[in-house]
């Protein structure tokens, strides 16, 4: 071997060292014998160094996987030999193997298995087993096989073929047949011999016997010698955890619904004897982890057999079935109780299904009352914070609390549905007991207080939030709990996670202000001072900018009153914050145009009159355009580039928030209608100098854009003088992304003017593809991704572009460009058809083939448009298809040969008997087609349905 580039498989060897030893690796991986080179060095355990120990199984499990086939009878009883002459020589190595290295061994064991078992090496087990017997070395390395090979065959993470997975069922049968049982007596013999001096063999063997479990007789493992060792060892502190995993595997096995019961129950009485049902808060969290799991196994074991025997009739059974869910309840809410969230959480699958139980009975006993409100009471308690979550840097810990808290919402939901009574009955009282005290009651418990009214709200599901009409008391309640809320003073309660949750809560329940709108004052009041918009914590005020922007909008006309005095206490948040003050602003940019929007709907939905609006409007505006102003100046000074950016983005912020404001407008209240316009045209003449600005143009223009297509769709036509002007500089010297940005515009305005913009179209229509084709001809290297792909982008929307012009019924802007223009175009499209492997542009491409030959290619076409048609769209609708790269399995390629068949269609609409006659007699014999063929496409594109021909084509 190389014995330099074995050098680079030490993990500290430079990386030219490595490069070459990757490369060393590709070769022997090719090469015809190097397998004999590494198989030689591990049977004659040639070299001491791990890593090339590792490379040689690496370059063996390689020729196993991909070459095997190619080997000799020879060859391939040479690797059987060298794995087990290895394998010998490891119960008299002085030094285990490393870890890394044994796993590899066994991958490769493993691999050698899947391929021999059922042709060369039948006794493939017997064989290890022969040589490993009860040595401790060799054990672990027959266990390691059999993980292996379990993994081969059942790993339900790994998406295998047919063809593999047929083989590994053939396997698994001939497994079964012939070494199974032996197999099983192995794993007693080890755990009998190793349970109490080798707690590491005795573990990796009983995760072998969970693992195996699923897929052999259970009768050789669910046996009194088997289950009675396993109970043994919950005892044993080192093997507990993994006995308890292997009681799990055998509870989850698939079987009869009464055999199930049956095991589950015996199972329970051994382990309730054995005292593990009475739960210590102090015992060993891990081992309760495992132990919570393995009781939520059993319980929905038995609730998943309940269900099948009431499918099948069978009561008596049932019934049975059910007294011994019943008899686990206590035993899980011990659990679910539990302090450590990890042993609560495992045991919640149980508790959910026990509900589902119970919302399925006519009535319920006093016993499985008292369970439900025992269930409610847990999970109101587990869902309370502890005294060390971090509110203010929420790492791992944090994220693990919140998922659980999600796991108790589906909890509280499917108790809502057995007893909707019972948990408002408790919630009520929870949280008037709370709110009574909230001043000396910790943040935790006034938190959960809220949070449960809030969580009541998807628990007990209304249409469209009308929790205070309809059901009396309920609605009673909701509305008693909401007056407490905002007359209590709670909303000063000292920590985030209860602000947080008083706003969210008065926000989700809206519609209570429609019934008692006196409150609405004391809730602005919260919002707009230190408890809300002016909080010390910025996560806070983040927050509150978007629940304010909601609750206004949903008050709409009970805001009414309040509007001047709001509009005035909120200008200060909305200053544009330019770079240079150094001016901490107590809102992010993102938060501002929540406020910005909500000044924007304040004014319009007010019931002022339009002067008054407008007014209200341009004061809101004003200063943005200003300060625009003074920023674009001083931009255009400046030197320092990170000066440049954050001017830029200032800029961009002004553009952003007075956009934002124009969210407000509907088509009930439209722009004029409010007598805004003039506000809104000046804000563009304002902005668009920025367009000329020759520094940081990719986000000036941006933002401009942006505000421009929100202006066409409120200001409508009175938008278009400013277009032109905008275009030509949006134009100039851009890259791909910027053309690709800039023609959604045009799009936009197309769609929507229709002819009225037809002449600024024929005008700007050569330029505009100019820019394009300029940029689609740069030369690129040749494996720039990202530049490939931009061009691709370009090319999409290009071609969006001539589909809107031609179908908003607009060819003449093409007409009209001079013939030699109209035949590049043309062409662009048969190329963007046929040549580019790209069904989205294809399809685009045949859409707008098929609507030139509607609009000119009747008899009164345009010169020369009938001969293109023959020459090249009807050629183009049959190579496409042709081509190696269309792809029939892709739903885009479908509807690309969709359009196709449009296209074919329409030009025999168009063209009638003389499309069919050039068909026939000249077009497909000139493509080798035989006659029988062209006289069944030719009827099949003369069928008045379009569906025939289409699914004609597709076949």
């Amino acid at each position: 071997m190389d014995e330099q580039a074995l050098l680079g498989l030490n993990p500290n060897a430079d990386a030219d060292f490595r490069q070459r030893a990757l490369a060393y690796f590709e070769q022997l991986k090719i090469s015809q014998d190097a397998w004999q080179v590494c198989a030689e060095a591990l049977a004659q355990s040639i070299y001491s160094d791990d890593h090339i120990k590792f490379f040689c199984f690496q370059v063996l499990e390689h020729q196993v996987k991909f070459k095997y086939s190619e080997l000799s009878e020879v060859q391939q009883q040479l690797i059987r030999e060298t794995l087990i002459t290895w394998l010998q020589a490891q119960m008299l190595n002085p030094q285990p193997e490393k870890t890394f290295i044994r796993n590899k061994a066994a991958q490769v064991f493993a691999l050698l298995f899947v391929t021999e078992y059922l042709t060369k090496w039948p006794k493939f087990f017997f064989d290890i087993l022969s040589v490993v017997d009860l040595n401790p070395r060799g054990v672990d390395m027959y266990l390691r096989i059999l993980m292996a090979v379990d993994a081969e065959l059942v790993d339900r993470d790994v998406v295998h073929t047919s063809e593999a997975t047929r083989r590994n069922t053939l396997l698994k049968d001939t497994m079964r047949e012939q070494c199974i049982p032996s197999l099983v007596e192995s794993w007693y013999q080890i755990l009998q011999n190793y349970q109490y001096n080798n707690s590491e063999l005795t573990c990796q063997c009983l995760e072998v016997v969970g693992a195996y479990v699923s897929w052999i007789d259970l009768s050789l493992i669910a046996n009194e010698r088997f289950i009675n060792m396993l109970l043994g060892h919950m005892s044993v502190e080192v093997l507990r955890e993994e006995a308890c995993d292997c009681l799990f595997e055998i509870v989850n096995k698939g079987m009869d619904p009464i055999d199930k019961t049956k095991l589950v129950e015996s199972l329970c009485q051994v382990l309730q004897s054995a005292g593990l049902f009475s739960i210590d808060q102090e015992d060993d969290v891990d081992f309760l982890a495992r132990f919570s799991k393995l009781v939520n196994g059993m319980g929905q074991a038995l609730i998943a057999s309940w269900t099948k025997l009431i499918k099948n009739g069978d009561m008596k059974s049932a019934q049975d079935t059910l007294q011994a869910i019943e008899a686990k309840v206590a035993l899980m809410l011990q659990l679910l109780i539990h302090e450590d969230d990890d042993i609560s959480s495992n045991i919640i699958g149980f508790c959910y299904d026990y509900l589902h139980i119970l919302k399925q009975l006519s009535a319920l006993s006093d016993q499985q009352k008292a369970n439900v409100e025992a269930i409610m009471l847990a999970v109101m308690k587990k869902l309370t914070y502890d005294e060390e979550y971090n509110f203010e840097n929420e790492g791992e810990d944090e994220a693990m609390f919140v998922e659980y808290r999600k796991q108790l919402k589906l909890l509280l939901d499917r108790l809502a549905q057995v007893s909707p009574e019972l948990l408002l009955a408790s919630v009520r009282r929870v949280f008037n007991t709370t709110l009574q005290n909230w001043q000396t009651t910790r943040f935790m418990e006034v938190e959960v207080a809220i949070r449960l009214l809030y969580m009541l709200a998807e628990a007990l599901p209304v249409s469209h939030g009308a929790h205070f009409s309809g059901d009396v008391t309920k609605a009673t309640a909701l509305q008693d709990m909401m007056r407490t809320l905002v007359t209590s003073g709670v909303s000063a309660y000292q920590h985030t996670s209860v602000t947080l949750e008083f706003f969210e809560t008065v926000v989700r329940y809206e519609k209570f202000f429609a019934v008692e709108p006196q409150h609405i004052p004391t809730v602005l009041m919260a919002f707009l001072d230190h408890r809300g918009l002016r909080h010390t914590s910025p996560k806070v005020r983040s927050r509150t900018a978007y629940l304010f922007s909601r609750f206004v909008k949903s008050l709409n006309k009970q805001m009414n009153p309040f509007i001047e005095d709001v509009l005035n206490r909120i200008q200060d948040l909305m200053e544009l914050s330019p770079p240079e003050n150094g001016y901490q602003a107590l809102l992010s940019s993102d938060d501002q145009l929540f406020i910005y929007e909500t000044a924007g709907v304040l004014i319009v939905n007010s019931e002022y009159s339009a002067e008054r609006k407008q007014v209200l409007m341009r004061n809101l505006l004003t200063p943005l355009m200003e300060k625009f102003k003074v920023l674009l100046e001083k931009l255009m000074m400046t030197q320092d580039e990170d000066r440049q950016m954050a001017l830029a983005d200032c800029l961009n912020h002004a553009v952003g928030f007075a956009s934002r404001t124009s969210k407000a407008f509907s088509n009930k209240q439209t722009v004029k209608q409010c007598g805004c316009s003039e506000v809104y045209l000046d804000c563009l003449q304002t902005f668009l100098p920025a367009l000329s600005c020759p520094l940081q143009k990719e986000v000036l223009r941006s933002g401009v854009r942006t505000f421009l297509h929100r202006m066409i769709i409120c200001l409508e036509e009175e938008v278009l003088p400013f277009i032109p002007s905008a275009s030509e500089h949006m134009l100039k010297d851009c890259e791909a992304k910027d053309l690709q940005e800039f023609i959604p515009l045009i799009n936009q305005i197309t769609a929507k003017f229709k002819t009225q913009v037809s002449p600024f179209l024929q005008q700007m229509f050569m330029p505009l593809l100019h820019a394009i084709f300029e940029v689609l001809l740069l030369p690129a290297e040749e494996n720039d991704q990202s530049a490939a792909l931009e061009k691709q982008m370009l090319r999409r929307s290009y071609f969006a572009f001539l589909q809107t012009v031609t179908g908003s019924g607009m060819s003449e802007v093409i007409a009209n460009q001079g013939a030699e223009n109209v035949e590049r175009v043309l062409f662009t499209v048969i190329q963007g058809a046929v040549d580019y492997p790209d069904p989205i542009a294809q399809k685009t491409c045949f859409i707008i083939l098929s609507k030139l030959v509607e609009l000119w290619g009747g008899k009164d076409g345009p010169v020369g448009f009938a001969d293109f048609v023959y020459k090249h769209i009807v050629p183009a609708c049959f190579l496409a298809p042709l081509k190696q790269t269309f792809d029939l399995a892709d739903a885009q390629t479908v509807l690309a040969l969709s359009e196709c068949a449009v296209t074919l269609k329409t030009i025999h609409l168009k063209r009638g008997p003389e499309c069919i006659q050039y068909l026939q007699q000249e077009y497909l014999p000139s493509l080798q087609v035989t006659p029988e063929i062209i006289q069944e496409f030719c009827q099949a594109l003369q069928q008045p349905d379009a569906k025939v021909f289409k699914n004609y084509l597709k076949v």
